[in-house]
């Protein structure tokens, strides 16, 4: 399955780099787009789950990164601001 990685800026100013174990990430955020802090966490959560059902699909087990990434990616939504704003800065394959 193709990785890709993804790179974004969360509403405090922090970087953070994110990786998805297949490219439908690109369906659900679009580099250089700015999303509501649950808007933003609610497509990885959608897209994370759909990678990780196709590494299932593939090899028949879920894919553990992926939903590790996820809990990461949750956990740190809940220390910004609710009202913030998330942007994707890249993506790299």
């Amino acid at each position: 399955m193709p990785e890709m990685h993804l790179h974004i800026r969360w509403p405090d100013g922090r970087r953070e780099a994110c990786s998805s174990p297949s490219l439908v990430v690109t369906a659900f955020l679009t580099v250089g787009e700015s999303y509501a802090l649950d808007d933003v966490v609610e497509k990885t959560r959608t897209a994370l789950t759909i990678a990780s059902e196709r590494v299932r699909a593939k090899y028949g087990f879920a894919c553990t990164s992926a939903m590790a990434r996820l809990a990461r990616i949750e956990t740190a939504a809940t220390r910004q601001d609710p009202g913030g704003r998330v942007t994707v800065e890249t993506f790299e394959a």
